[in-house]
């Protein structure tokens, strides 16, 4: 009989699932991606996990190779889970089967977590330079990692770039102003991702908002005492304009609304003048005041130097309108339109005294990326 045992069939071995993370694994990184392969049959269907079941908050996406050898999960892992993850396989004869796999990730403090928060929020409309920024509450040190991971997506399409402010803060701007209209998405797919040394991403977050239709931008003439507004490239108005007396000078260069505030207490103390001075002053009720740069100018009702206005420079470094002309330019502002003062003596208007980033080159901007 055992002469022609040779010629009977041998058994095709089962498939074989193998995965990047041990069975029963304890504190598994939460920056793994799970990868599943096979041999000796193909992959039909992947479902990974955490938690008592599938659901669409606790699911792992994931993408399969065309021949099923293998499945690569899109996003990463949350810290503190016991993660199931069911390979559904089909052998060479056709037999199919479920193999399952679980592991615990590692358990994180609040303290190992950075969060994201990005501005514009959802459903804003901004103006035409309104840059985003994405802010991280734990310093980010893996900058490119977390760079890579930063999406922006808009219509019309725009070429555009991220540049570093500091450890906590990204900027993108886009390389001219947005069309009026754009309708803008981010993303940010942090989630997982190493941001420091014992850091990591706490939760993907994404935001949409829509650029003005209608897109104002202004440019206020120090030496000529007027603001030249328009709208969608037609100039609207021409609005005689006070800016800063000497020893206030305003700023040159392309500053971008920050706030606007229909009432405002303005303290000269904020500014760093004493309250003794000559120069001190403290005004309750400043009418549509509009923020352009953290050091303190704004664009406002400044119906005392209605007298100057057009003709002299008299304020402390803001730019002051009459009460009509500024209540007209601040119903049509938004948050992100940007406002370039030229022709002042005060040639610099620092890094980051507001919203700075037009007032360097696209080239000069983009160096901020950690990937350039």
């Amino acid at each position: 009989g055992d002469s022609n045992a040779s010629s009977s069939p041998s058994p095709t071995p089962a498939t074989e699932v193998t995965m990047n993370v041990e069975e029963g694994a304890r504190a598994v990184p939460v920056d793994t991606a799970i990868t599943v392969g096979a041999t000796n049959g193909s992959i039909t269907a992947v479902t990974a996990y955490f938690g008592k079941r599938a659901t669409k908050k606790s699911s792992v996406a994931g993408d399969l190779a065309a021949d099923g050898s293998a499945w690569t999960a899109r996003g990463l892992l949350e810290p503190g889970k016991r993660y199931t993850v069911a390979v559904s396989t089909r052998d060479d004869d056709g037999n199919v089967e479920t193999t399952t796999r679980t592991f615990r990730t590692q358990s994180l403090t609040l303290d190992q977590q950075a969060y994201a928060s990005i501005s514009p929020t959802s459903g804003a409309t901004v103006g035409v330079a309104m840059p985003i920024i994405v802010r991280f509450d734990i310093p980010v040190s893996r900058r490119a990692e977390v760079e890579k991971r930063l999406a922006v997506t808009s219509t019309p399409k725009v070429e555009g770039t991220w540049s570093w402010m500091s450890d906590s803060e990204v900027h993108f701007r886009p390389k001219k102003y947005w069309p009026a209209g754009t309708t803008v998405k981010v993303h940010a797919g942090i989630n997982g991702v190493r941001t420091a040394k014992g850091v990591w991403g706490q939760e993907d977050r994404d935001t949409s908002f829509s650029v003005t239709k209608r897109a104002v931008t202004t440019v206020v003439d120090v030496a000529r005492h007027k603001a030249t507004v328009r709208i969608n490239g037609k100039v609207a108005r021409v609005l005689p304009a006070t800016t800063g007396k000497s020893g206030f000078q305003t700023r040159n260069g392309t500053k971008v609304i920050m706030e606007k505030y229909p009432v405002k207490r303005m303290d000269a103390a904020t500014t760093g003048i004493a309250e003794g001075s000559s120069e001190y002053y403290n005004i309750e009720n400043v009418r549509y005041a509009m923020r352009v740069t953290n050091s303190g100018e704004f664009i406002h009702a400044a119906p005392w130097s209605v007298g100057s206005q057009g003709s002299a420079n008299v304020s402390h470094g803001c730019t002051g309108l009459s009460t009509s002309n500024a209540s007209w330019l601040y119903g049509i502002s938004h948050i992100g339109d940007p406002v370039k003062f030229i022709r002042s003596d005060r040639k610099v208007l620092e890094p980051q005294n507001g919203w700075t980033d037009w007032n360097v080159s696209y080239a000069e901007f983009a160096k901020g990326s950690a990937l350039s």
